[in-house]
């Protein structure tokens, strides 16, 4: 007979984030696409953003924020044994991500393996993390998520060149007495899969011997917003009823920092009363992607300390057209070492 470890449950431990220190705002994006601060910030709700150093790669940034939340838990890398790390911009397609962070923090035995799901990796790493906790496979599980999407970024696309930044978000996963992640509801709409595409191919690019364009971020903003509105608000609704929580019970909405618009519309289509505190991020980061939602997360319990402890909504959606969201409590505050 198989051996099977006793049931457990699963929590966040701590959340750790970084951000370049290099703020561009939108006065240095307009000239070059013909725009202007007001338009950004009516469309959006960017008023700017993180821009990485040349010389700062993923690695760096994701680094920077695994120590942050290794050091909140009390930690060291010595005592993660998964390391799940969500990107769409690592320049490597193998070895992976993951692997070159676990043995640049220090732990290269560790489990370790990368997510492509965009916007939503974060929280489907948290999705798969609570599961492997919650199973026995792992004990504690670091999820990243990072992104250095400026160099997949065209300066001169109007549709794109104002929403991407760059920086990297992390959290650790670990056993829990009581139930503090509630289960992940994902899923894809791959039809419409065109809507968000990164392009031309790699396989493009190397043989187009008359040097064809770099690969950048292109989507269809309009098609990107009623989904997310309509679609992903629904998604976000079956993970409340899976948790077996109400609307008026949040203290918090993080949702994936894609456009202030589409965040406001998405709390009215979900219910959520005024009382509860909703993260905008986008503000002062942009659209960081994979990276976006630990950020919020981060940033809303600095400016926001009674939150920890919390009941928070998390959703990601993003290219593919993939998305995922679970309803989490928010990791205590950081203990004293």
């Amino acid at each position: 007979m198989i051996h099977a470890n006793a049931p457990t449950h699963s929590r966040i431990v701590s959340v750790g984030g970084y951000q370049p220190s290099r703020v561009v705002p939108n006065s240095e994006i307009v000239d070059r696409i013909d725009s202007t601060d007001e338009w950004i910030q009516q469309r959006t709700g960017i008023e700017s953003r993180r821009f990485a150093a040349k010389d700062e790669g993923v690695i760096d940034m994701a680094q920077a924020a695994c120590e942050q939340a290794l050091s909140r838990a009390n930690l060291t890398i010595a005592d993660i044994d998964t390391v799940i790390v969500a990107t769409i911009t690592y320049p490597f397609q193998a070895p992976s991500a993951a692997t070159a962070l676990t043995a640049r923090l220090g732990n290269p035995k560790a489990a370790a393996f990368d997510i492509n799901a965009a916007c939503a990796g974060f929280c489907y790493g948290v999705g798969m993390a609570s599961d492997f906790v919650k199973s026995g496979t792992s004990k504690k599980v670091l999820v990243v998520g990072v992104e250095k999407l400026t160099d997949f970024t065209d300066p001169d696309d109007r549709a794109t060149a104002f929403i991407f930044a760059d920086g990297a978000g992390a959290v650790i996963i670990g056993a829990s007495e009581t139930p503090q992640i509630g289960p992940t509801v994902w899923g894809s709409d791959a039809d419409s899969r065109e809507a968000i595409v990164m392009e031309p191919s790699w396989n493009e690019f190397r043989n187009d011997a008359q040097g064809i364009k770099w690969p950048n971020i292109a989507q269809q903003g309009q098609a990107v917003f009623r989904w997310a509105v309509y679609s992903v608000s629904k998604a976000a609704i079956r993970a409340l009823e899976a948790a077996g929580v109400k609307p008026e019970q949040l203290d918090a909405f993080i949702p994936h920092q894609a456009n202030s618009r589409i965040i406001e519309t998405m709390a009215k289509e979900i219910g959520l009363p005024e009382k509860v505190i909703i993260a905008q991020d986008i503000r002062t980061s942009g659209n960081t992607s994979a990276a976006s939602v630990p950020l919020a997360m981060a940033a809303l319990l600095e400016t926001h300390p009674e939150l920890h402890g919390g009941l928070a909504l998390l959703i990601g959606y993003g290219a593919g057209l993939v998305y995922a969201g679970q309803v989490v409590q928010l990791p205590p505050v950081a203990s004293k070492s």
